[in-house]
């Protein structure tokens, strides 16, 4: 690649940010990371209809936390500024001017009662939906005349006829469009803001944009866009159009089958290695069966290359798998903060329970867990006593003689001193040898008196988490209550 690579990720502040647009950054962000490239942050703020206040400070966070590091962007500064469409206004009304003066943009004056009409009879008559031109037919003496009466108005682009507009695609090869498809663009509304179409191009090219990375809904638009550089004489940048997210019935990913906010999976306790590892593969594969990803391994392996046109199907499961495998990773220190972090925003009272104690938590119920809230949502027993028992462990478990059994091993356990995990079961055994019963008899109702539960990591892990003084009053505090 000769020219330097410049990519941008520009997305609109009208709410939080879609899956699909952390998988743009994303691509953008391996790319120019993998090339020694340079990651600009846009925000396109003109259709200020949508406009959602706070979605800008809530982009940024989603970016930092996925550990999307951009160069460029409204909060960091760079060379290209201002980074926020609306702080460009003159810019565009510049360029449309001159885009107006060369004949490649017209006034039209058609009202939306007049357009919607429009777009209803069309389809009535066999003909494609698009504007009908009606105001280039206008006179100059028309126009003026409309004009100077203050008639609201918008700059349409003039699309040349009879045309086929070529560009190279870096996922879909060679692409044609023929110019009779396409519509008559509004390029500069009648507020005043320009439409995305003109103002990423002109941003693109003065920001000397190399690679434009986006989804695959923009891909009937680029025609346009590239029609728009030639307009102005540019040399439009080389483009990547990103497979489509699908649900697992492959239809269009959507509100009605799941989650699609970032922020709703981080809400939910995803951790972003987790996210971004699985936001990768939707589109690219690594071309080998590895599936286990950092964010730096991502950068060594990425290229557009390898990312396939065919739409990406979003599997929750997999993204669990992945969470599973990028917290098993994790040392024991870094879950340590995370776990404490949920205890102090949960309505846990983590006074009670000191590192040490958490460490051990962690590591009894390391191989159990998905998600970070796991260690108190599946092991609820490390946090408080139980409060009441799994009936169906009670009747398959607790027997008549079982009270008497449990006095004789509380016994056993009271002469312990300082006592391991080993100590314990030493303990249970030589109980359960004296009353000359199985293991077992002893194992399962301990396993219910401490935890109120028949499942969970090993019993004696348990039992030296807790400690002699809990482990005995748990116990006694089942006899009473079961007996």
């Amino acid at each position: 690649m000769n020219a330097p690579v410049r990519v941008r990720f520009a997305p609109s502040p009208t709410g939080n940010l879609h899956v699909g647009g952390l998988r743009t950054a994303l691509y953008n962000y391996l790319f120019a990371r993998k090339n020694n490239g340079v990651l600009v942050l846009r925000i396109e703020d003109t259709d200020r209809t949508r406009y959602l206040e706070g979605a800008v400070e809530n982009l940024i966070g989603t970016l930092k936390w996925a550990g999307i590091r951009y160069d460029e962007g409204p909060d960091v500064g760079g060379p290209s500024g201002p980074y926020v469409q609306s702080e460009r206004l003159s810019l565009y009304r510049d360029h449309a001017k001159k885009l107006l003066e060369t004949g490649r943009a017209y006034h039209c004056f058609c009202t939306e009662e007049r357009l919607e009409l429009m777009r209803k009879e069309q389809p009535k008559r066999g003909l494609p939906p698009k504007y009908d031109r009606a105001c280039l037919r206008l006179t100059q003496e028309e126009i003026k005349e409309k004009l100077d009466s203050g008639t609201p108005f918008v700059l349409r682009m003039k699309i040349p006829d009879s045309r086929v507009v070529w560009f190279h695609d870096h996922i879909r090869g060679e692409v044609e469009f023929q110019s009779g498809q396409l519509d008559d663009q509004v390029l500069l509304k009648s507020d005043g803001y320009p439409t995305y179409h003109l103002a990423n191009v002109v941003d693109d090219h003065l920001m000397q944009i190399s690679h434009v990375i986006r989804g695959e809904e923009w891909l009937s638009s680029t025609p346009k866009h590239v029609l728009l550089y030639e307009f102005f004489g540019w040399e439009p940048p080389e483009f990547a159009h990103l497979p489509l997210l699908l649900n697992p019935d492959r239809s269009k990913l959507s509100k009605r089958q799941g989650d699609v906010a970032v922020e709703d999976y981080r809400q939910k306790g995803y951790l972003s290695e987790a996210l971004v590892n699985f936001i990768a593969f939707l589109g690219w594969n690594p071309g080998d069966e590895r599936e286990i990803f950092t964010l730096d391994e991502l950068i060594r392996e990425f290229s557009l290359e390898r990312v396939g046109k065919a739409g990406a199907v979003f599997n929750v499961e997999k993204l669990n798998w992945l969470n599973f495998q990028h917290l098993r990773k994790k040392p024991d220190a870094e879950v340590l903060v995370m776990l404490k972090e949920y205890l102090t925003q949960s309505a846990v009272d983590s006074k009670h329970f000191d590192d040490e104690y958490l460490l051990g938590v962690i590591g009894a119920m390391r191989e159990r867990v998905m998600f970070v809230k796991d260690f108190v949502e599946k092991s609820p027993y490390f946090f408080q006593r139980p409060v009441q028992y799994d009936l169906d462990v009670v009747k398959k478990r607790w027997k008549t003689e079982t009270t008497e059994q449990l006095k004789v091993l509380i016994g056993e356990f009271s002469r312990l001193e300082n006592p391991q995990k080993e100590d314990y079961e030493a303990a249970l055994h030589r109980a359960a040898e004296t009353m000359k019963i199985g293991h077992g008899d002893l194992i399962h109702p301990l396993r219910l008196a401490v935890s109120g539960m028949g499942t969970g990591p090993g019993l004696y892990d348990i039992l030296f988490i807790l400690g002699k003084d809990e482990t005995i009053r748990r116990t006694t505090s089942a006899i009473k209550r079961l007996e």
